[in-house]
C-alpha cells in the first residue's frame, strides 16, 4: 500500500484517497457527468471470485490472462495525450471474446519509460501490462484502494451491460524500480456468475 507522505519523482501526483476512481474521475468531470456511487473495500472483505482477481501486487493484464486461459487486448475508448502524459479510457478483451473482461481508466507518464516502450503506449494497441512484460521494463504495482461501483450508462456502455449492477474494482500505482510513477490505473471487473475460484477460468 502507499504510504502517505511519500514522494515521487514524477509530474504526476498520486490522488487524496477520496477520489476511489481516480484517474476514471476525470473522463466523468471532462464529459460533465456525475461521478457513479463508489464506496471503499477492505482488502479482506472483496468477494470471491473478485478477491483472487483484484487483491494482490501483480499487473491486472497477465492476472486476467491467467484467469480466460487467453490473451487479452486493448480497445482505447478514449484517450489524449498531455505535456508527456496519456491519459485513456479503456476496456481490455479477452482474444476470441467480444465482451470485456475489464473497464477503467489510465494516466501514463511517458518520460519515465524506455523510448521502445514509450513508442508502443503511443500506438494504442498493447494493454500497458503487456507492454512492461515484453519491453522488459522493471515495476511494481501497489494497489492503494479497492472498491465497490455502482454501474452507471457510462460504465454499463463499455462493459456492454443493462441495469444497474454492483461492481468491483481497483486503483494502483505502478512505479518504475526507482519509484518513479510510470501509471496511475483503475480497473473495474464486470459481473461474475461466481463460478470462478483460484486455479480455474472464467
Amino acid at each position: 500500500m502507499l504510504t502517505k507522505g511519500l514522494s515521487y519523482s514524477s509530474p504526476m501526483q498520486v490522488k487524496p484517497d477520496w477520489n476511489l476512481i481516480y484517474p476514471l474521475s476525470e473522463f466523468y468531470e471532462q464529459s460533465g457527468l456525475s461521478l457513479p456511487s463508489v464506496a471503499r473495500v477492505e482488502g479482506l472483505d472483496m468477494p470471491a471470485p473478485y478477491r483472487s482477481l483484484l487483491v494482490h501486487d501483480r499487473d491486472m493484464t497477465p492476472t486476467l490472462e491467467n484467469a480466460y486461459g487467453r490473451g487479452i487486448r486493448l480497445r482505447v475508448l478514449q484517450y489524449q495525450v498531455r505535456d508527456n502524459v496519456v491519459s485513456r479510457q479503456v476496456a481490455l478483451i479477452a482474444e476470441g471474446r467480444d465482451k470485456p473482461v475489464a473497464f477503467g481508466a489510465i494516466k501514463i507518464d511517458l518520460e519515465n519509460f524506455p523510448q521502445r516502450a514509450r513508442r508502443l503506449v503511443l500506438e494504442l494497441k498493447q494493454p500497458l501490462g503487456t507492454i512492461l512484460r515484453t519491453q522488459g521494463v522493471a515495476h511494481i504495482s501497489r494497489p492503494n484502494a479497492f472498491v465497490q461501483v455502482e454501474s452507471d450508462a457510462l460504465i454499463n456502455g463499455a462493459l456492454q451491460l443493462s441495469g444497474s449492477h454492483r461492481l468491483f474494482g481497483r486503483r494502483n500505482v505502478i512505479l518504475d524500480s526507482e519509484e518513479r510513477i510510470l501509471a496511475q490505473v483503475v480497473e473495474i471487473l464486470p459481473p461474475s456468475n461466481g463460478s470462478f475460484t483460484s486455479g480455474e477460468r472464467l
